[in-house]
């Protein structure tokens, strides 16, 4: 009788990875360092802070605990005091333990805007309007450099 033949271990295959056209992993298109790197809603998040910040330093007792956020679009249902057309941005008073919010929406006003510098423009002027409504004075006394669009 023959003793059975002792089986050689068997070494698993190498996993073959490669994208599905064969060009291998695919890496970052643009380094971290350049400023395409940020998204277009980053690149707007640091436009209304820019406005913010701004604003903070002459208005910075009177805005204090008031938060700014940012929305890509508005709630379909408009507030009672918002007629026609798309809302760029709202101001919520302080209710029931919350604090005062400004929201600005970034797809309205990116679709308004020509170019990066006309978008900041308009950020800039959004804000100054939302804080100038939760103050009670014209956007004019909030920033002499307002523009009202026109």
């Amino acid at each position: 009788m023959s003793s059975p033949v002792p089986h050689e271990p068997v070494e698993p295959r190498p996993v073959r990875r490669r994208d599905r056209r064969g060009r291998g992993p695919r890496g970052p298109l643009l380094p971290a360092t350049v400023p395409a790197y940020r998204s277009r809603a980053r690149r707007f998040d640091e436009l209304v802070l820019g406005a913010v910040e701004g604003l903070e330093k002459q208005w910075s007792r009177q805005l204090e605990g008031t938060e700014f956020a940012v929305e890509d679009v508005p709630p379909s249902n408009p507030a009672p005091w918002e007629r026609g057309g798309v809302p760029l941005g709202r101001y919520f008073p302080a209710d029931a333990g919350l604090p005062a919010r400004i929201v600005v929406y970034r797809r309205p006003l990116e679709t308004r805007a020509l170019d990066h510098d006309d978008l900041a423009d308009l950020v800039h002027d959004v804000v100054v309007e939302q804080v100038a409504h939760l103050l009670g004075r014209s956007p004019d006394d909030v920033d002499p450099g307002y523009s009202d669009g026109h």
